[in-house]
């Protein structure tokens, strides 16, 4: 049985929710990111690409639709989303062959 990745978040910029008691959230372009490596999911350096960890916030916490750290997030990289999933469990691909080949 194949492991489900965990991916963390690593942003562009950093912001400070003081309702929720200082927590940083990440702001700006986000990127998926395994804890441990040095570069995201797409292929991008951290440091190179001046990115900032969020070794505590989750990649699904990155969508609109789920509240969370996701409000001042501007763009979500594609790649980064192709890899890591768009949903929370995406294990499978969104298309599905009708009428394959005889």
């Amino acid at each position: 049985m194949a492991r489900v990745k965990q991916y963390a978040v690593a942003a562009s910029a950093q912001w400070t929710d003081e309702e929720e008691g200082r927590r940083r959230l990440p702001s700006g372009e986000v990127h998926a990111w395994e804890p441990g490596l040095n570069q995201t999911v797409c292929g991008l350096s951290l440091s190179r690409s001046q990115l900032v960890r969020f070794p505590h916030v989750a990649w699904p916490d990155t969508f609109p639709e789920s509240g969370g750290a996701a409000d001042r997030v501007r763009r979500q990289c594609p790649r980064c989303a192709s890899v890591a999933g768009r949903r929370d469990q995406d294990a499978r691909p969104r298309w599905r062959r009708v009428h394959p080949r005889p």
